[in-house]
């Protein structure tokens, strides 16, 4: 007995054929037929795929719908406050500052705001109008001789590789024109990152791209060349980062053309390893002393880390090895682990990394806690699109917010989810060159300046509504939060905030007491097991 489903195709051929002998305008029905039928039977006889082999050519519309799912996703199923990672009106609201649309919302709230997502900042009677326009913050502790006046919202690590040439370009342009800081991210500084002028953040890692040895080590001398430059305004060693933290990299050799192995200091067409952990350092102190090297190579620019928090007892360790050595860093920056532009292995993004929020917490309370806050600015990243997002981390301990994402929206990015593969269909984050002809830099580097000042103007609209003078005077207790759909309160009723002090005073009083305990200068490893 003939078998339906593999033979169907075929005898339609043979019908459409008998059909244009006798009918001639059927002519057109076999110029689509043939092709048709040589995907069948390329798909019946092909032995890799079990779907194609039974179902020939049908098969096929399993995929295109699999390729079709996040846009039909997003534009047809999701209401607008569902999508993940950023929803319809988190995107709506970036793309409109962008491009200088109206940014308003009629007949109220979507939100749920008696849902335990809902939180709020409390406002005040009188506002106080009379804040400044703007405001900058000062990087650059006691051991800094060039301190860096930073914008509040700065363009968080992407390295060109992972984003395309005129997407880099469209960044530094933008932050050149709106004052504010470009991370480089690992890739360390290409010509792109240089064309425009814009300040630049240089990221190291693990790799020490753009300060490597020949052998993969860090050589002081190359990042003292590099760091000589004016425009790199200040270092940032990169121990983790929140996609993917405590995992290294490796980019494969046919991915290392001469303008990303220009940019890293390595050979073109070689595999490029980025290692887990780095090679410079081993412990605590000796972490806070290289620091210290790399402010003084670098003519006493700022020098900071950034980290996505794992293990508590290691920031303990690292704020011991701050008060045994008498050096700080001038700013730490927390990666929460709900950030990533990129790719990384799915059960590190999904499992492994403490969330902004509670990472911010943590840092805070241990400067806070030994009274270093007063030396060392904190920095924060992830999800950060809005004042309103700018606000809550300000009420947290940050001083400065950097985005990543929200920037890459501000070019055009329409979170198509194919960043890993090179085939983004803006040319946000592709290698390849045709892709990358929509992605006019003159015009996306205006948005994303755009985008950067509209949103810092809606910080100052919240904080003059909190009537206050600056944002950071906003304070955890003007954050409340839903314990319960009949219950809220501010952000000291769930988490606890340490008073300056408190923990050199009686570290066993604080919830950070085992931490304090295994917290080691000389090992990041456990001091004492409890």
């Amino acid at each position: 007995m003939l078998n339906t489903r593999r033979h169907l195709l075929p005898a339609l051929l043979l019908l459409a054929v008998l059909a244009c002998v006798l009918y001639k305008p059927l002519i057109w029905a076999l110029v689509l037929l043939l092709p048709l039928t040589g995907i069948a039977f390329y798909d019946y006889f092909q032995k890799r795929h079990a779907l194609r082999r039974n179902y020939p050519l049908i098969a096929r519309i399993r995929w295109l719908f699999e390729d079709l799912r996040p846009f039909l996703r997003a534009y047809i199923v999701e209401n607008d406050t569902e999508g993940r990672p950023f929803n319809i009106d988190q995107r709506s609201l970036v793309y409109a500052r962008a491009k200088g649309d109206i940014d308003t919302h009629p007949m109220g709230t979507e939100l749920d705001v008696y849902s335990l997502e809902y939180e709020w900042l409390s406002h005040s009677i009188m506002p106080v109008e009379e804040a400044p326009p703007s405001w900058r913050l000062r990087v650059g502790g006691p051991d800094c001789k060039q301190p860096y006046d930073s914008s509040l919202l700065n363009i968080s690590a992407m390295s060109f590789g992972s984003l395309s040439a005129r997407a880099i370009e469209a960044l530094n342009k933008g932050a050149a024109l709106g004052g504010f800081a470009h991370d480089t991210g690992e890739g360390s500084i290409s010509r792109y990152h240089r064309k425009h002028g814009g300040d630049l953040i240089w990221e190291i890692g693990s790799g020490y791209f753009g300060c490597r040895a020949a052998d993969g080590s860090f050589d002081v001398e190359r990042f003292a060349d590099t760091a000589a430059s004016p425009q790199v305004k200040m270092i940032e060693v990169k121990l983790s980062q929140g996609a993917k933290p405590g995992h290294g990299g490796l980019l494969p050799g046919p991915k290392v053309t001469p303008e990303i192995a220009e940019a890293r200091g390595v050979e073109p067409w070689l595999d490029c390893n980025s290692p887990a952990r780095h090679s410079a350092f081993s412990t605590p102190a000796n972490f806070m002393e290289w620091l210290a090297l790399l402010r003084e190579r670098s003519g006493g620019k700022p020098v900071g880390f950034k980290l996505c928090v794992g293990l508590p007892h290691e920031v303990m360790a690292l704020v011991k090895a701050m008060l045994e050595t008498g050096i700080t860093p001038d700013f730490i920056v927390i990666d929460g682990a709900e950030g990533g532009t990129g790719a990384a292995p799915q059960e590190l993004t999904d499992n492994v990394g403490m969330p902004m929020r509670e990472g911010l917490i943590m840092v805070r309370n241990a400067l806070v806690g030994t009274e270093l806050k007063d030396r060392v600015k904190l920095g924060v990243a992830g999800k950060i699109h809005s004042g309103a997002g700018m606000a809550r981390a300000f009420a947290l301990g940050a001083d400065w917010c950097n985005a990543a994402r929200a920037f890459m929206f501000s070019l055009g990015c329409v979170q198509s989810m194919k960043c890993h593969t090179g085939e983004c269909p803006t040319g946000v984050a592709t290698q390849v060159q045709w892709r990358q002809e929509g992605l006019v830099v003159e015009d996306k580097a205006e948005r994303v300046a755009r985008f950067q000042a509209d949103t810092l103007h809606s910080l100052r609209e919240i904080v003059v509504a909190m009537g206050l003078n600056n944002p950071w005077d906003i304070s955890y207790r003007d954050l409340w939060l839903r314990t319960d759909s009949n219950k809220a309160g501010p952000m000291n009723n769930l988490y606890d905030f340490l008073r300056p002090g408190e923990l050199l005073a009686d570290p066993d009083a604080t919830q950070y007491a085992r931490s304090w305990m295994q917290a080691r200068t000389d090992t990041f490893r456990k001091g004492t097991r409890l």
